[in-house]
């Protein structure tokens, strides 16, 4: 079954199902790596009461495909599925999906982070918290741009 590498989309997804759909068929893996974010219920010292999340159809799409298109000539990695989720969003939901298969376990790690750092910087999504001081928009990190630069590139999303 050909299933598609991005999807973003308002549903939950289960973490089982999707690594399941991931490696079906393929006896070349040999690893599975995977990470889920989820949603905090602190951030920046504030309570956050709901997240809503917001992109460009199409342009995310795209994005996220260049994101594993550049996963794939930089490690040896078999396949890989991206799952973001987009409008309202409670403390503990799940926000995203990252599982990336290949023979041995180094690359799907590798792979997986890289992933992860770059789609916290790169990938077009917009975030919004809904916290006790009111509703604020969600800036990128330092930290997030930093994790990017270990693979080579450099982001200047966040404010000094």
């Amino acid at each position: 079954m050909n299933i598609p590498r991005v999807s973003i989309q308002t549903e939950d997804f289960d973490l089982s199902n999707e690594v399941a759909r991931l490696r079906a068929g393929d006896q070349r893996v040999g690893a599975v790596c995977a990470f889920v974010g989820t949603v905090r219920d602190r951030n920046d010292g504030q309570s956050v009461k709901t997240m809503e999340l917001e992109h460009y159809p199409g342009m995310t799409e795209r994005a996220i495909e260049a994101m594993i298109d550049e996963a794939q000539r930089r490690f040896d990695i078999h396949g890989a599925r991206v799952i973001h989720r987009v409008g309202l969003l409670q403390p503990q939901d799940q926000i995203v999906l990252v599982a990336v298969t290949s023979a041995h376990r180094g690359d799907s790690f590798q792979a997986c982070e890289f992933l992860m750092d770059y789609l916290k910087t790169q990938a077009p999504f917009w975030k919004k918290e809904d916290t006790p001081a009111g509703a604020r928009w969600v800036d990128a990190r330092v930290s997030d741009d930093q994790a990017l630069a270990k693979w080579g590139l450099i982001a200047h999303n966040a404010a000094p």
